[in-house]
């Protein structure tokens, strides 16, 4: 959605000889290197039009929605995530002005803000294998999008055809969520919830945990009613160890995607600048995918060590593009590669130690609370990069 934003931001504002922004998180260079004359052969137009459009209605809504989206049944926002997304598709894709673009990449950050909330809190209504499979979804979703935009362009599809090819990405999700999934009795699919967040019936319980797990867990844990709002405050600065260093890798792993990644251009590569930062992305999401799909194998308690893993990360690349010590495009495809494994398994690692360290009554408000994490990194990444890139754009 962003890549094809970008493609009709660029060809709207080329048409009307503005200097209108035209932006998104993957840049690209159909024609070649850009005429830019800075030694980057970077593109100094700033992205925060698109960026911000796409990131803050997510951000808003994850910080908001736990508080009363437990009176939305789950059908109905599956529902409307689907509407959204469709409609986000056909706004991007018959847009014939900027400001249209943008409301189009609202749309989509909409769906995909109460998307991952959603799914996230329906998660505790099965077993916790489930977050596996959850961050291999996720992670491929990544994979998929990029290599699909990319083979159906290149093929010469115009992006605006592309989207539309893409309205059925909502119509299979309600296919699936509405045919294909299994929905234990005490989920509530078209009713509002009589309380707030309480904890699952007895035979999803079970499900939940291990039963070595079961025989630890005492009746008063099984209690229901309402959480009140102490109660939910209790919850957050629980999360806190959590939420943080998951905001933090994401803080630097945006600020490399949207700061570094452009300007990290090797000219004597065989390689055009185009194709390197391709394969940047490319790697970058493959990275995520591996990751998040390693719960089976691996689990990290100490997330925080990925936080800092990624920081080195962000500063070697900072100071690889201010002094240009790398000496290949070859050896940053290996540093991007690590920086997608670092994120997915910060992701994933989190919702999963959330789901196992939470009360029962406390889990699906929790998995809900807990994912403005991702966004307020990638938003504060943003604010930070932007500058950062015209700074090395001007030189």
């Amino acid at each position: 959605m962003l890549s094809a934003a970008h493609d009709i931001l660029k060809k709207q504002s080329s048409e009307n000889n503005t200097a209108t922004a035209s932006a998104s998180l993957t840049v690209d260079f159909q024609s070649g290197n850009s005429s830019n004359s800075s030694r980057y052969d970077c593109n100094p137009v700033s992205t925060a039009a698109v960026l911000l459009a796409d990131i803050l209605p997510t951000l808003v809504i994850k910080l908001l929605a736990p508080f009363f989206i437990h009176k939305m049944p789950y059908g109905i926002r599956v529902l409307f995530c689907a509407v959204m997304a469709a409609t986000s598709f056909l706004l991007v894709s018959f847009s014939s002005a900027v400001l249209m673009s943008i409301l189009g990449v609202i749309f989509a950050s909409v769906s995909s803000g109460l998307g991952e909330l959603s799914f996230l809190s329906l998660t505790v209504f099965f077993s916790r294998d489930v977050l596996g499979g959850w961050g291999s979804g996720t992670g491929g979703a990544g994979v998929a999008g990029a290599f699909l935009y990319s083979g159906l362009t290149q093929v010469g599809v115009s992006p605006q055809i592309t989207l539309l090819i893409m309205l059925v990405v909502p119509f299979a999700m309600l296919i699936s969520y509405f045919f294909l999934l299994d929905s234990p009795p005490s989920l509530p699919q078209w009713r509002s919830r009589e309380t707030e967040y309480a904890a699952v019936g007895s035979e999803d319980s079970e499900q939940l945990i291990d039963g070595s797990e079961a025989e630890e867990k005492s009746t008063t844990e099984r209690t229901t009613g309402p959480l009140t709002f102490t109660e939910k405050w209790h919850v957050i600065r629980g999360l806190l160890k959590f939420v943080f260093p998951l905001g933090l890798v994401y803080f630097a792993e945006y600020f490399i995607n949207q700061g570094l990644m452009e300007l990290l251009y090797f000219p004597n590569s065989s390689l055009s600048h185009a194709e390197q930062y391709r394969w940047y992305q490319t790697l970058y999401q493959v990275g995520v995918l591996v990751s998040r799909s390693s719960l089976c194998c691996v689990k990290i308690r100490k997330v925080w060590t990925l936080s800092l893993l990624q920081v080195v990360n962000a500063v070697l690349l900072l100071f690889a593009v201010k002094y240009q010590f790398l000496p290949s495009a070859w050896l940053v495809f290996v540093i991007i590669l690590y920086e997608g494994l670092l994120g997915g398994a910060a992701y994933v690692n989190t919702f999963y130690f959330i789901s196992k360290e939470t009360e029962d009554r406390q889990r699906e408000f929790a998995m809900a609370a807990a994912s403005v994490g991702d966004s307020l990194g990638i938003a504060l990444a943003g604010l930070a990069a932007f500058p950062v890139h015209r700074y090395f754009c001007s030189l």
